[in-house]
């Protein structure tokens, strides 16, 4: 190889150089919630004001107003914002490794990976970055094993009216609301929705096409679909019905799990095991990352080369992550998550007898469904946007349910003071 010129070697040497450039002008430039309908693909319709700062469960916007946070960025912050423990483990790591692709493993994805099968009944993880992703996985490998074991007949997938499981092609017509699925067609065939909680449907699909079907997911409680608790007798009609036809049981836990109803995972208090679990949002607590667990037996169905990914496992990712599962995997969090739940309910009825706005309040742990009385109906939204006027972050679960989903360690004070705010979103929304 001929030597290179002194104008190459200097252009290497200034290019190589590690010290910390002059912020760049981008980095200081006024930023105004006028600009995401300048830039943004209109997907999403923001609120009015644009959140600078956050720690524990309380917000600051860019006027440094101060809102109690009810919704944890759709149940994914578990453990509030900027939680020492996060903290400690992304700067850790960000001064040692971010990112070698899956041409190789790293240390954090496989500790992580670990405490997940060493708590839970799998055996075998995929790391992902979403929990569409790893709905997207679980149900190409339920095909895969279906395809292999038993033939390419047996493709036919359970899902259930108003679920949600992502926003992929695969995972949105696996979801059964035609808002999110319309418009992307030709969608993958074999899906079939059948009524949420209904035991006696559930057991005339299987015995009208139960050779043809190769996996059941559903949500141990929909989220989306209107915050409703899946029942034990339900959840375990489906592992039955899947053992005896030599179908696999999916449980979405992407919102239900990581502690959010009180145990580390929903399916842990119903009395089912599934065959494959995927989890997300309160996975990373605030870092991109999703999680497909299954046993031995059927991870054995995906071979290299098969399903992969560029950034699942990564290494900033799986240490945040790590970080979140020993907080939330203790007693202490889990038992409070129990306690929070009661208060909540407690302070939700208490508003419901000053003003009657709630035809039922239901949901587990720091998970619950308010649904709008007759009256209100329809009017949730018009609820979330006056909570943003009183300083209190919210969620609906369509339009009739107002959803709330804070931190699992939320305090005590921080609860009053969002009921408070609560109250005077309700008489401004409702009046």
């Amino acid at each position: 190889m001929p030597p290179l010129s002194a104008a190459a070697q200097a252009i290497l040497a200034a290019t190589a150089r590690r010290d910390l450039p002059t912020p760049s002008d981008a980095a200081q430039m006024p930023v105004t919630r006028a600009l995401f309908d300048e830039v943004m693909v209109p997907c999403f319709a923001p609120a009015p004001f644009v959140p600078v700062r956050g720690e524990g469960s309380r917000v600051w916007d860019q006027d440094g107003r101060m809102y109690i946070d009810f919704g944890s960025g759709v149940a994914v912050t578990a453990l509030g914002h900027c939680h020492p423990a996060m903290v400690k483990a992304i700067n850790e790591q960000a001064s040692r490794l971010w990112h070698v692709s899956n041409w190789f493993t790293n240390e954090p994805a496989l500790r992580l990976a670990k405490r997940l099968t060493d708590t839970t009944f799998a055996e075998r993880v995929f790391f992902c970055n979403s929990g569409a992703e790893a709905n997207e996985a679980a149900l190409k490998l339920a095909r895969r094993y279906a395809h292999d074991r038993f033939g390419a007949h047996k493709l036919r997938v359970v899902s259930t009216q108003n679920a949600f499981h992502g926003r992929t092609l695969f995972t949105v017509t696996a979801g059964g609301q035609e808002k999110y699925a319309s418009g992307f067609g030709p969608n993958p065939a074999g899906f079939v929705h059948l009524p949420y909680n209904d035991v006696a449907a559930l057991e005339a699909e299987f015995a009208a096409h139960g050779p043809d079907i190769c996996a059941v997911i559903l949500e141990p409680m929909q989220g989306e679909g209107g915050m409703r608790p899946g029942t034990p007798e339900y959840l375990q009609a489906a592992r039955r019905l899947c053992t005896a036809h030599g179908a696999l049981l999916i449980l979405d836990e992407i919102q239900s799990g990581m502690g959010r109803t009180g145990a580390l995972f929903s399916y842990m208090q119903k009395g089912v095991v599934p065959d494959i679990l995927t989890s997300a949002k309160g996975l990373g607590g605030g870092f991109p990352i999703g999680a497909m667990l299954t046993t031995g037996e059927v991870a054995r169905a995906f071979s290299v080369g098969v399903h992969g990914t560029t950034y699942g496992g990564n290494p900033l990712a799986c240490a945040v992550a790590g970080a979140v599962f020993d907080v939330i995997n203790t007693t202490e969090v889990l038992e409070g998550v129990k306690a929070r739940h009661a208060l909540f309910i407690e302070g939700l009825k208490a508003i419901n007898v000053r003003r009657r706005v709630f035809a039922d309040l239901r949901g587990e742990g720091v998970w619950i469904g308010c649904e709008l009385d007759a009256a209100w109906r329809g009017k949730a939204m018009d609820v979330v946007k006056a909570a943003g006027e009183c300083g209190l972050l919210l969620l609906v679960a369509g339009p009739d349910v107002v959803r709330i989903a804070p931190s699992l360690v939320i305090s005590l004070d921080e609860i009053l003071e969002g009921l408070a705010r609560l109250e005077q979103a309700l008489l401004r929304a409702l009046a």
